[in-house]
């Protein structure tokens, strides 16, 4: 087409477009554009014509034609492993799918405006990517590949679908085959891959250091304090002086201990009790008071807010506060008088509360419990403060069984733990299991974290406050439709009539999987079905723990938003008035945010682990749980040490696989064989890739069915048919 001809559509497009409610004829589109030559009006026609064709404009009548307003969503791109992506858009029952080539340079997790092409029915919306608006990151760790003047990085985020080209000065001495640090600074129009800069060298790729280190990288987390900081932090007034004793609550002769896990350095929670004349108990709920030594718009409370969280990987903590913080003067150590911020309850055996406290306390820790150490008086055994600790227990199995009863959520969640030798290396791999001294701290950390918010929301005057609560919206009923869809392949189902009913049978089935092989996978898909909890100004409640009101006051140590609930509450225990709250929603903002980005590199280190763990057993049989289904092949979870790979479809020997989205399965052209969410699978590992954190399987065929198909495809493999295309159909998250 020549450049006229191209000109002349999009000026009637243009015509169009700006009367979008009107309807035009080729002659008086032609009047518009100020021709009168027959040659042009007969252009005009057969452009229109076109135009119809490919879906831009619509004939509202004879010869008479309007443009068609395409409708722009605001999405948040998921981008899979072969390179296309899904835009994740709130009002769309499905996700828009996006064809590598319209993804117009988009990228995982970016926020971007997009546009639907063209839909069918059952299937995902496909669209383009018109507009990204937001980056969701520019930082990504990967390994140089080393040209004569110029490199290209290799990310080890399997999500990017492009490597970095990095001019020869930009690479900050990076040599070939060593693992960087990347910053995307441009990404122009006609080139094919981002333009990056590196900013960090980190080493050798595979070296235990330098891949925890990468991880960190990747979601942009900091692993040591700036010395500055440290030294601050260093002078910190290590005694407490009798003067800042005489402003609070003097709670050190009552008897005091601690629980935490055996690995624990940072204490922030104790808990004290005492029988009373009228046969109630006082119940001391004492937190460390971080908010004493980190003041508002310090260095180290920018740092602090910063960070927002402390990250928890598999092998170390990166702390939200520097060490002489987290495990000296803030740690409840014992037999040491400590600054604490508290919750204090009148309440009798049965837990009912009769009067609630709360203010700045000075305590001194009788004794440090382990969780095994209290578990073993719980069962029995005779131990230091056993009869307070009996007492406790009993008290915490009536709060939870009372929270249950008003609708709370059930999940126990097995977490999986690595020993680890002197380099790094995963020797063994154990579960972490709650138990009843575990479930104790739980309910008198969740009874402080409520009460506190109640107390400031409805109690204190005048109502209204800005107050920082952790809210837990209810899920989104298609999310709810979709698990209930699933669990029915199971044999169970939930009822959505109703809150009470969905509450009542979403916790039976928890109930109902214990020590079955699908337990791990039916609660990990029901965990995704709910809301994200998140921190906000803005009181809706808590859905999976049935609290009206709730907040976190009890991990300062770990916890931006816990510091500022402690600031907040002091202020309105002193009468001062409510601050801004536009500003502290942008720090709630801010602390979900990196909640996200810690739980995402907590999540990596687990799988970088599992994949060095598990690269010692090849070729031997693991039983396994299918978790996932999708058109590239079969997640499998082992039984022994929840392990989670992939059996790759190309890997699949047997037979052609095509996957079925309805079914949630991958099933046989040939055969009918199918593989479901849920079914039982042999499988022996077939390689890993700690660095990538990925790990595939082959299946293991021993019946002789199995044999016999295998047996089937390798006879007749040329007559096969080529299996269906089903790769872009999937259902909301």
């Amino acid at each position: 087409m020549s450049k006229n001809k191209e000109s002349l559509l999009i000026k009637i497009l243009q015509i169009l477009g700006a009367h979008p409610n009107k309807s035009f004829n080729y002659k008086q589109i032609a009047a518009k554009l100020e021709f009168d030559s027959e040659k042009v009006r007969k252009q005009i026609q057969k452009d229109l014509k076109k135009l119809l064709k490919q879906n831009k404009i619509k004939e509202t009548s004879r010869g008479k034609y309007q443009i068609i307003q395409k409708k722009i969503y605001l999405g948040v791109m998921d981008i899979t492993v072969s390179g296309s992506g899904f835009a994740i858009v709130d009002e769309l029952e499905k996700d828009i799918f996006i064809p590598n080539h319209r993804l117009n340079k988009a990228l995982h997790g970016d926020l971007v405006e997009v546009e639907i092409l063209r839909q069918k029915p059952g299937r995902n919306p496909e669209g383009e990517v018109i507009r990204i608006l937001e980056r969701s990151k520019v930082h990504f760790t990967g390994i140089v590949k080393m040209f004569n003047n110029y490199a290209f990085i290799d990310p080890d985020d399997t999500r990017m679908y492009k490597e970095i080209f990095v001019g020869k000065d930009h690479l900050n001495g990076a040599r070939n085959g060593e693992k960087v640090v990347v910053e995307i600074y441009d990404w122009p129009q006609k080139v094919g891959s981002p333009l990056g800069k590196v900013v960090k060298v980190l080493g050798q790729p595979g070296e235990h250091e330098v891949e925890i280190h990468a991880i960190l990288d990747e979601y942009d987390l900091p692993y040591d304090f700036d010395p500055e900081i440290e030294k601050i932090a260093d002078k910190l007034p290590k005694k407490i002086s009798r003067s800042e004793i005489k402003k609070r609550r003097d709670m050190r002769a009552i008897t005091t201990f601690t629980i935490d896990p055996v690995d624990a350095k940072d204490f922030d929670d104790a808990l004290s009790v005492r029988k009373l004349e009228n046969g109630h108990y006082e119940i001391g709920i004492h937190i460390a008071d971080v908010s004493h030594y980190v003041k508002p718009n310090t260095l180290l409370d920018k740092e602090a807010f910063n960070r927002a969280t402390s990250v928890y990987l598999v092998d170390r903590v990166v702390p939200m506060l520097p060490e002489v913080l987290s495990n000296v003067l803030c740690s409840l150590r014992p037999h040491e008088d400590k600054l604490t911020f508290s919750a204090v309850f009148e309440i009798d055996e049965n837990g009912k509360i009769y009067h609630e406290w709360y203010g700045r306390t000075v305590i001194h820790s009788d004794r440090r419990f382990t969780y095994e150490e209290a578990q073993e008086i719980i069962e029995g055994a005779d131990g230091d403060f056993k009869d307070e600790i009996i007492l406790l227990d009993q008290i915490a199995k009536k709060l939870r069984k009372n929270r249950f009863k008003h609708g709370a959520l059930s999940f126990d969640r097995i977490e999986v733990r690595f020993k680890v030798d002197d380099k790094g290396n995963p020797i063994e791999v154990y579960f972490k299991e709650s138990k009843d001294a575990n479930k104790l701290i739980e309910e008198f950390m969740l009874l402080a974290n409520r009460k506190v918010a109640e107390f400031v929301t409805q109690k204190i005057k005048p109502k209204n406050k800005t107050f920082v609560y952790r809210v837990h919206d209810e899920p989104a009923p298609e999310k709810l439709q979709d698990l209930n869809a699933i669990v029915q392949k199971f044999g169970y189902k939930l009822d959505l009539k109703s809150r009470k009913s969905i509450i009542k049978s979403i916790n039976g089935l928890l109930r109902d999987i214990q020590d079955k092989p699908e337990k791990n996978m039916l609660e990990t898909l029901t965990i995704r079905s709910m809301s994200k909890a998140v921190y906000t100004t803005e009181n809706r409640g808590h859905y999976g723990l049935a609290f009206d009101y709730y907040t976190h006051f009890t991990s300062p140590i770990r916890r931006y938003p816990d510091v500022m609930v402690h600031r907040l509450l002091q202020d309105y225990l002193n009468g001062k008035p409510s601050p801004d709250k536009e500003n502290i929603e942008k720090k709630c903002i801010h602390a979900t945010n990196m909640e996200i980005q810690a739980a995402g590199a907590e999540r990596d280190s687990i799988k970088y682990m599992q994949a060095k763990y598990i690269a010692d057993f090849k070729n031997v049989p693991f039983k396994g749980v299918i978790t996932g289904v999708t058109e590239w092949g079969i997640y499998v979870e082992l039984t022994a040490n929840k392990v989670e790979g992939l059996v790759r479809r190309t890997e699949m020997r047997d037979d052609y696989y095509y996957y079925d989205e309805d079914e949630y399965a991958m099933i046989g052209e040939l055969t009918g064989k199918k593989y479901q969410l849920g079914d039982v699978v042999t499988v022996s590992v077939l390689k890993t890739n700690p660095i990538k954190k990925q790990i595939d399987f082959q299946m293991i065929y021993d019946t002789e069915e199995d044999m016999e198909n295998i047996a089937i495809k390798n006879n007749t493999v040329s007559k096969l048919p080529k299996p269906k295309r089903r790769n872009y159909n999937r259902k909301k998250k």
